[in-house]
């Protein structure tokens, strides 16, 4: 429908309703208005439900028969408040949002009392809020990530509840410590009352699909062969395991999958049997992010996500963790040992560009792949030591590091490093403006062409689950249900 189209159909609506309330306001049927300007009561019902547009002629004849004229039929008094509800709850039902819950237009009567009207375009304009509020724009997503983080500084990234959630997960499948074997996330599975199912036709949209009527779990038939079987198990079932319900904000779509990977490396690597495991390599003064990652057969990435969940709560050592593409764009940060990471307006650190000098960034350029990278960099507000390691992904690669303050540095393998850097992205005359030299060479004398990352212009996805396509989900469950 066009937007005149649109026009039409509102103003005939409105000429229809004041055509009816000039009408009862006089005490005149339909049926002897009808008479007096010559028509059937069915046509005059049509104009004033505004589903037909009267021409002029019929227009000037109905005002003679009301005593007004034209133009107070046309422009005339505000309608009174039964007559504003009617045609407003009309005009929603034609709308996208009673479409996309596939209510039909229905005749209004007069029967229908006022108090209701009011009630459904009360919750009509909710809807309408909530849709508008899901459909998250960048910046929208960025406060939604920057209220999250200082949650996350505010508690050192430990969440006691999601820690006793998987303890008694753990607890309810006798899992005897140690790392957590593909059959114990197997049985993890069982236990909710779920079987395992991988299919080659999953939806490209989802990493998983949960069949919640009959107790089916999807994942991917190549999962096995790109990453680790659990972990997808784990990511699937966590949120049955917290009572997820349909998040109804994009900030509430975050948390959850916050809560869910934190759930996934909690289950991974148990608090219960790993925080000894760190203690006693501080004892020893021989804490390794490499080791963490060997001795519960995880990724590095899960062992150094999971370390920054223990190490200040039960080590008492303040930590930072950065994970880098390999353009230099920073894509998930956490810290609570002041380290002076780039920020936007907001306070939001992903999409910045992390320092070229910075641990994250120069263990691109080293070849030694097999061995971490350690290096010690001086800034602005202290010196701060890394480890750090390069990991390939779908999207590029990655680096991962974690680091500490310098005083905390001595609980650490690779505290030895010679590797040194100074870092002062804080100011303008760091690593974000060319060398002198280069850029008064080239500044007039070059225009790149700029790889705007597709999500900085538009919306994010809408939908309860952003970026999501339900109806291949919804096809996906009922092809492969039970029949």
């Amino acid at each position: 429908m066009t937007l005149i189209d649109e026009t039409e159909e509102a103003d005939a609506l409105t000429i229809g309703r004041r055509i009816r309330q000039l009408r009862t306001a006089r005490g005149i049927t339909l049926e002897e208005l009808a008479s007096t300007v010559d028509r059937a009561p069915s046509q005059l019902s049509m104009i004033e439900t505004g589903k037909r547009e009267p021409k002029l002629t019929l227009l000037q004849a109905i005002a003679r028969a009301l005593g007004v004229t034209v133009d107070a039929l046309l422009e005339g008094e505000p309608l009174d408040e039964r007559s504003t509800a009617e045609i407003s709850l009309e005009r929603a039902m034609k709308g996208q949002t009673f479409q996309a819950l596939g209510i039909e237009p229905f005749r209004i009567a007069k029967t229908v009392p006022t108090e209701m009207l009011r009630a459904l375009l009360a919750m009509h304009g909710e809807i309408e809020r909530l849709r508008d509020e899901r459909a998250a724009t960048p910046e929208e997503a960025r406060r939604a990530n920057v209220e999250l983080r200082d949650l996350m500084r505010r508690q050192d990234n430990y969440f006691a509840d999601l820690e006793r959630e998987a303890s008694a997960i753990l607890e309810a499948i006798q899992h005897p410590g140690g790392p957590l074997t593909q059959r114990s996330a197997s049985e993890i599975a069982a236990h909710l009352g779920f079987t395992l199912h991988y299919a080659s036709d999953l939806p490209q949209t989802t990493r998983s699909v949960a069949d919640l009527e009959n107790g089916r779990l999807y994942l991917s038939s190549s999962v096995p062969a790109k990453g680790d079987a659990r972990t997808a198990v784990l990511q699937a079932l966590a949120s049955r395991i917290l009572g997820h319900a349909e998040p109804r904000s994009y900030a509430e779509f975050l948390r959850q999958r916050v809560e869910t990977n934190y759930l996934t490396g909690a289950l991974l690597v148990p608090e219960e049997h790993v925080v000894p495991f760190l203690q006693d390599a501080k004892a020893r003064r021989a804490i390794s992010i490499e080791d963490l990652r060997d001795a519960y057969s995880v990724s590095y990435e899960t062992a150094a996500h999971r370390f920054t969940n223990l190490a200040t709560q039960h080590l008492g050592i303040p930590v930072h963790f950065l994970k880098v593409h390999e353009s230099g764009t920073i894509t998930k940060a956490y810290e609570n040992d002041d380290v002076n990471f780039p920020t936007d307006r907001l306070g939001s650190i992903e999409g910045q560009m992390c320092c070229r000098r910075w641990t994250s960034r120069v263990v691109f350029d080293v070849e030694d792949r097999f061995n971490p990278y350690y290096q010690y960099t001086d800034t602005g507000n202290g010196t701060y030591w890394c480890t750090a390691r390069v990991e390939a992904s779908s999207e590029g690669l990655h680096s991962v590091s974690v680091g500490v303050r310098f005083d905390d540095t001595r609980w650490f393998i690779g505290r030895d490093t010679t590797e040194r850097s100074v870092s002062k992205h804080s100011v303008e005359a760091c690593c974000r403006r060319a060398p002198a030299a280069l850029e008064e060479r080239w500044r007039q004398n070059s225009w790149p062409n700029v790889r705007t990352p597709r999500t900085l212009l538009a919306t994010l996805p809408t939908g309860s689950f952003p970026g999501v396509d339900t109806t291949d989900v919804y096809e996906f469950l009922e092809a492969h249900a039970p029949r």
